[in-house]
């Protein structure tokens, strides 16, 4: 037996796909998504969505890249094999530049990717909202579509469709989502 999993409402437009979402927020739903061929500019706001922590987290990867490579070559060059070169000092942190810039840059982009891959739940191989069989087809070329998940505490079949109604949706679509071990 499936159990639902959610909502989807079409609208025609960015604008009115950017109002749903204010409205939805505003009605104190937490688990909603919406869907659209493009990025639109103002989205995230009308979500109520929190600022991304990636930017924290490549910084720290940056930061460790930095750490490690000064590190490595200090004890490379002063403690474990230490040669006198023209007289400069063992631990000669000009020389190092180079390398410590390219160890910030990969831990950097290494800490984004896997941090991105963290804070997107991935990998995904299935979500239930592609089991929408009209809906979400036309999102990615055309349509515009809001989605209220039945894990919000305030869901309920009867008044989420009917608050998607009063919102103006073109079309509303229940997806279900499959139980364990069922296959079809």
């Amino acid at each position: 037996m499936a159990k639902p999993y959610c909502i989807l409402a079409s609208f025609d437009s960015p604008a009115a796909l950017i109002q749903a979402a204010e409205k939805t927020r505003d009605a104190g739903y937490k688990h909603f998504d919406c869907y659209s061929p493009f990025p639109i500019h103002g989205m995230d706001a009308a979500m109520g969505l929190k600022r991304s922590p990636l930017g924290l987290i490549a910084a720290g990867g940056a930061f460790g890249g930095l750490a490690t490579a000064a590190l490595m070559q200090w004890w490379m060059s002063a403690v474990d094999y230490p040669l006198v070169l023209s007289g400069k000092p063992f631990f000669s942190y000009q020389a190092f530049v180079p390398i410590a810039f390219e160890l910030t840059i990969l831990g950097a982009a290494l800490a984004a990717v896997f941090g991105m891959f963290a804070l997107n739940q991935m990998p995904q191989y299935h979500h239930p909202v592609f089991e929408s069989d009209k809906l979400l087809k036309t999102s990615s070329d055309n349509g515009f579509v809001l989605a209220i998940e039945s894990s919000d505490p305030a869901f309920s079949t009867d008044g989420v469709e009917q608050f998607m109604k009063d919102l103006g949706a073109a079309q509303i679509e229940h997806v279900a989502q499959e139980e364990e071990g069922e296959h079809v």
